[in-house]
This record gives C-alpha cells, sequence and structure tokens, in this order.
C-alpha cells in the first residue's frame, strides 16, 4: 500500500554524462561549483562568461582542466545565441538576472533540453543536492529544492557514520562481479540468478573493510574455492587482513540511526552494481 503522503518529491537518479556536452551560463561562484559538480562525469563543459566576471574557483577549474572545460568569452544574448543551445546535452544557469534565466529554462524546455537554473527551484528539470562520493559510491542528500543549507548539515552527519572503506570495497567487488563474468559468462537465466545470489551472500557475509581488502589472488580463491563449490568462504579462510577503521574521534557527534542508515544505502549502492 503507498504512504498516504507520496508524491511531491524527485526522481533521484544517477545520470550518465560521459562524451555529452554541456554549457553553463555565468561565471560565477555558483557556476565554480556547477563545473566541480559536473567535471567528475566526464562531460565536456563550455562556460559563456566574461573572463572579468569569472570567480577564481571557476577560472581555476576552467585553466586546470583545458581538455575538458571551454570559456566564451563574452556575455550571453538570447537570440543571438539562443540556437547555439540546441547544440548541448544539459544546460546550467547562473545568473543573477532572473528574467534571463527564465527565458533560456522556457527555451531549453521547448526544445527538450534538461535545464537547471540556480536559486530558481520552479524553473529546474532537476536539482543538485549535497554529495559524498567515495570512488563507484556516491550519495546525495536533496531536500527537493527546499533547503540546501540543511542538507550540507545531513551530509555532514553521514560522512561521519562512514567508514572510509566503502569506496575502495565497492571497487573490489565491480572487479570481481568481472572475472565472475568472464568465468560464467551469459545474462540472464538460471546462472544469471545464481551469479546474483553468490555476489549477494558475499556481501552480506563480509564486511566493508575485508571486501575493500581483496586483492588478485584473494579474487581467484574465492572463485575457485567459493563459486566453483556453491559457496562462500570466510575471509578469515582465506587469509584477509582487514583495513583498520576510521573511529571516529571523541569530538565528534555520530547519530546512531545515521550509522544504519548509511550501511543501508551502501548496500543499495552495491546491489545496483551488481545488477547491472
Amino acid at each position: 500500500m503507498l504512504a498516504a503522503d507520496i508524491g511531491g518529491g524527485s526522481l533521484l537518479i544517477a545520470w550518465q554524462l560521459k562524451g555529452k556536452k554541456v554549457l553553463i551560463i555565468g561565471g560565477g561562484e555558483v557556476a565554480g561549483q556547477r563545473v566541480e559538480s559536473i567535471l567528475s562525469t566526464d562531460a565536456h563543459i563550455t562556460v559563456i562568461s566574461l573572463f572579468c566576471n569569472l570567480h577564481e574557483k571557476t577560472q581555476k577549474l576552467i585553466s586546470q582542466y583545458p581538455l575538458r572545460t571551454k570559456l566564451l568569452d563574452k556575455m550571453y544574448e538570447h537570440g543571438a545565441d539562443s540556437t547555439d543551445l540546441l547544440n548541448y546535452d544539459m544546460v546550467l544557469t547562473a545568473l543573477d538576472d532572473f528574467e534571463l534565466s527564465k527565458t533560456i529554462c522556457h527555451f531549453c524546455r521547448e526544445h527538450r533540453i534538461p535545464v537547471n537554473a540556480a536559486d530558481i527551484p520552479g524553473l529546474c528539470d532537476f536539482y543538485f543536492g549535497s554529495q559524498i562520493r567515495d570512488g563507484p559510491l556516491q550519495i546525495m542528500i536533496s531536500t527537493n529544492g527546499n533547503g540546501p543549507k540543511l542538507a550540507n548539515l545531513v551530509k555532514g552527519k553521514i560522512a561521519k557514520a562512514l567508514s572510509g572503506q566503502e569506496g575502495a570495497a565497492i571497487k573490489k567487488v565491480g572487479a570481481l562481479r568481472v572475472k565472475l563474468r568472464e568465468r560464467a559468462p551469459g545474462v540472464g537465466g538460471e546462472l544469471g540468478k545464481r551469479r546474483m545470489s553468490w555476489m549477494t551472500k558475499l556481501c552480506k557475509e563480509w564486511t566493508m573493510e575485508e571486501l575493500g581488502t581483496l586483492n588478485e589472488e584473494n579474487m581467484q580463491m574465492l572463485l575457485d574455492e567459493g563459486w566453483e563449490n556453491d559457496k562462500v568462504p570466510s575471509a578469515k579462510a582465506l587469509g584477509v587482513k582487514p583495513l583498520s577503521i576510521c573511529v571516529p574521534s571523541s569530538n565528534d557527534v555520530v547519530f546512531p540511526g545515521f550509522i544504519g542508515f548509511c550501511v543501508g544505502i551502501a548496500c543499495v549502492t552495491t546491489w545496483n552494481w551488481l545488477r547491472r
């Protein structure tokens, strides 16, 4: 049964932008934040702004990543430049001019170009949330455009509850998954179900720290002794020694509820990784 208060939210997705073209109109501090966020996706970024209006962070990122970013040193003029928007897969505005942002958003929506207008939630097709990144692990905290500062506070609490080993564990699980598919190739069917079941059991029985310590030798042993015999050997049986866990200092306040929440997020992330 659906909750009585269902609705009013946004669909949280991981948007693949590798090789796509993203346009950022504006060069201030928010534009710098947008450039930083998009850089991690391996997209190609174009910034439209007068060089003299670039924020220090924006300028630094553009100079650091010349193969991934490009600056068009000019003011954006809708009408003269609007048709150029059609060349991009995503448009972000970071302007103080509300009317111009509104005009750009309406144009993009008419032409089915995903668009985001900084500080104007009602004009956005999507929002930028606070993010925690650790390799392939990505956790996004969104307030659906209502309270970005509160999202940052929640982010800090969640970050304190993580051990710091989750990203390494997911990388190793991904590498093991590739090796397993090479040994037992095929899509779907009983074999696919068996692979998923075995990997799921491994992720449940081994700790994040143990998974993060896997190496080529351990993976080979897991496949030879575990997969081939339809069982999951313990990390101890394979001689795997987990990395030390980062324990928060006495000055840090850790909320027990968030620990369980984050473990759940890590498990869901790993599960989704395995199902691809």
